[in-house]
């Protein structure tokens, strides 16, 4: 009898709009996302743009110190109220399009020609909020509450991620984003197991030898780490970041060696490494589209570390150029009469605990072949009942 716990997703669920609409509805919106980091709030009225799952918010700095999430909606007619990826607001936020305005707590402060809305009560009409948390100087936030905050999430590895003193560190560029047109679960397969490293990516192979390791805790954070040997490398920008690259003294023995990457599923992941933290984000943004969004953070001041970084960049978008012919490939193969679906090797644990978080918000995805189109909806909501009776 088949047992879709040793099978991966079935192949249709990687590129179907039905299934995506319900994918938003059910995993996403109430799912954590990477925000920014704390030190892009210097001053009340500091802002940072997020999007994610069809939705645009903003996070904001307010008066008391506090960050607060808001639908980046205004109340009167719906137009953005801040635009860029970032900014200020002075002394208050004001719509562009007719100039309501709000305070920093969210409440409707002033309407232009007030007098033109005799009925409007302006207590009714403050911003709608998200849920916004800060853990270790990252900032996150998730549109539609429900669930483990983010510090029960990462409790499991909280205490060593806290050694890399990440609330200290300042962005190191402004980051970069890739459309890419595979599905963001593909994306996400190919970034939580290492089975493929070896034949793969040539290149950590030779930085790791045999010393990745992978693990998943059952509140949905996963860990791989990989050890960078002595033995000098046979590739330039290898072997010189095997030289160069940083011991800080914050860190242990083996940390001060190891790339580790810690994963919020279903697509929020923090790479740390010795001289830097990158993130790695599958943002999607429709069946078989995802954008990658990534960005770094440092220790100020640390030129052995810029260099190290410079370094390991170069590695890694190697690493991301290999990835990427790898997974247009997987997209392709993935709708093919010849596929159904995938099976587990030991090594691909975190793979499975995505997998089975979206069985869990989804049954429908336990179906090997995609209901009749229409109806996809309706035979989910079925089988979640059944699951509930």
């Amino acid at each position: 009898m088949r047992n879709v716990h040793d099978e991966t997703l079935p192949g249709w669920t990687y590129d179907n709009a039905e299934f995506f609409a319900l994918e938003r509805e059910h995993l996403l919106r109430a799912s954590w996302f990477l925000a920014g980091h704390r030190s892009a709030f210097k001053a009340p009225g500091d802002f940072i743009t997020v999007e994610m799952s069809g939705e645009r918010g903003l996070v904001l700095l307010g008066e008391d110190g506090k960050l607060r999430g808001f639908f980046n909606t205004c109340r009167h007619r719906a137009h953005a109220l801040v635009s860029g990826l970032s900014g200020t607001c002075r002394n208050a936020i004001r719509c562009p399009y007719h100039g309501w305005t709000y305070a920093f707590d969210g409440t409707l402060k002033a309407i232009p020609a007030e007098q033109s809305f005799p009925a409007i009560d302006k207590a009714e009409f403050g911003l709608r909020g998200f849920e916004v948390e800060e853990l270790l100087g990252f900032v996150f936030a998730r549109f539609q509450s429900g669930g483990p905050s983010v510090a029960e999430r990462f409790a499991p590895y909280r205490t060593e991620m806290a050694a890399y003193r990440t609330a200290e560190m300042v962005p190191v560029h402004s980051g970069w984003h890739a459309d890419l047109a595979v599905d963001w679960k593909n994306l996400m397969d190919n970034y939580l197991e290492g089975y493929h490293v070896p034949v793969g990516h040539p290149g950590l192979q030779r930085l790791f030898g045999n010393s990745y390791t992978a693990e998943a805790q059952p509140g949905g954070v996963s860990r791989q780490v990989g050890i960078v040997r002595e033995k000098p490398s046979e590739n330039w920008s290898e072997r010189m970041y095997q030289r160069v690259a940083p011991r800080p003294a914050h860190l242990s023995a083996e940390r001060q060696r190891a790339w580790c990457y810690y994963t919020l599923l279903p697509n929020v992941s923090l790479d740390f490494y010795p001289e830097v933290i990158s993130s790695f984000e599958a943002l999607p943004l429709g069946p078989g589209k995802v954008r990658l969004r990534a960005r770094r953070w440092a220790l100020p001041g640390d030129r052995q570390s810029q260099a190290a970084g410079w370094l390991n960049y170069r590695i890694n978008s190697q690493v991301q150029r290999e990835d990427e012919a790898l997974i247009a490939s997987v997209q392709q193969g993935l709708q093919s009469r010849s596929y159904g679906a995938g099976v587990f090797s030991e090594k691909e644990v975190a793979l499975r605990h995505l997998h089975e978080m979206v069985r869990r918000a989804l049954p429908v995805a336990r179906l090997a072949e995609p209901p009749m189109p229409g109806t996809l909806a309706a035979v989910n909501a079925e089988m979640q009942r059944d699951r509930a009776a």
